[in-house]
């Protein structure tokens, strides 16, 4: 009985095992390079063609490598560029790329990691190259997407030139910044040039305030010297009315004129209550309080 186990056993382990290196599934995601010998010979579900699901190769004489069907991403390390104006950048770069010819990739770079290896150096020599032709103005915000736009063509020339297999098909920067060690002066120039312009707009606004307050000052003594000039004018008109009207008034009755202006020579001596007077009874300055308005 167990004779005739083994007996079946064996040759049904060995068509499992037969089957399991003939028979591959390629994902919907995936595309296959079948290697015979090291050396690789046909490519299963590429870009652009079908082929994903149950596929046969010839078994133990070939191997099946898969790589990714879909985009890849790579992280470039941070990179320090010099640029036009000589400012040091601390650039920090991703590149999207994706497996357009299998074949060809796996020649030349194998697995994803040695196409990281490689890729990362091209990155970073492209952005050098680019950006060290502009200014840093316009790395960090002015014309970064055209700048971008000029380092993704560049590495996409050079990775096809090495013969790589890839279609390079974004390259972005995340980041551009100044170094930790010139951060620190960059912002006292900032703010040295920030204090600056706040003094000169106090200085701007210092002599617009001085020029205000002498054309209010030349305004207000303008004004005083004019509101002056026409109040002695319109005095100066008032006395030369009443002298006119004195005048008139002594001609028509000098009797009447000479007890007006001894009713205000009263006034102005007696008004007070504490003015002593040292005179003569019979003197002039009391003849009407003696004789009335008839006294001479």
């Amino acid at each position: 009985m167990s004779y005739s186990i083994w007996r079946w056993a064996i040759p049904g382990f060995v068509a499992l095992v037969v089957l399991m290196n003939t028979f591959f599934i390629v994902d919907q995601r995936e595309e296959a390079v079948v290697v015979r010998f090291g050396e690789p010979v046909r490519v299963i579900h590429a870009l652009g063609q079908g082929g994903a699901g149950l596929s046969v190769k010839a078994p133990f004489l070939e191997q099946v490598i898969k790589f990714d069907r879909r985009n890849l991403g790579l992280e470039a390390d941070q990179e320090e560029v010099i640029s036009a104006d000589q400012e040091r950048l601390v650039v920090d770069a991703f590149l999207r790329y994706r497996i357009a010819d299998p074949l060809q990739y796996y020649r030349t770079l194998r697995d994803d990691r040695t196409a990281a290896a490689r890729l990362e150096p091209l990155v970073n020599s492209s952005l050098r190259q680019v950006l060290g032709q502009t200014t840093s103005s316009d790395i960090i915000s002015g014309h970064r997407a055209e700048l971008m736009q000029q380092t993704k063509l560049d590495v996409a020339r050079r990775a096809q030139a090495s013969r790589f297999g890839i279609q390079v098909i974004d390259l972005r920067i995340k980041r551009a910044d100044l170094p930790a060690a010139n951060q620190a002066a960059v912002y006292r120039r900032m703010q040295t040039a920030r204090q600056q312009e706040a003094a000169q707009i106090r200085a701007v606004g210092e002599q617009q305030k001085r020029e205000i307050i002498a054309g209010a000052d030349k305004e207000v003594t303008i004004t005083l010297a004019t509101a002056q000039e026409e109040g002695e004018t319109t005095r100066g008109q008032g006395d030369a009315q009443r002298t006119r009207i004195y005048a008139r008034a002594y001609g028509k009755d000098p009797r009447f004129a000479a007890f007006w202006r001894s009713m205000q020579a009263y006034d102005t001596a007696l008004g007070q209550g504490d003015t002593t007077m040292v005179l003569t009874p019979d003197s002039d300055f009391f003849r009407f309080f003696q004789r009335g308005a008839g006294g001479r």
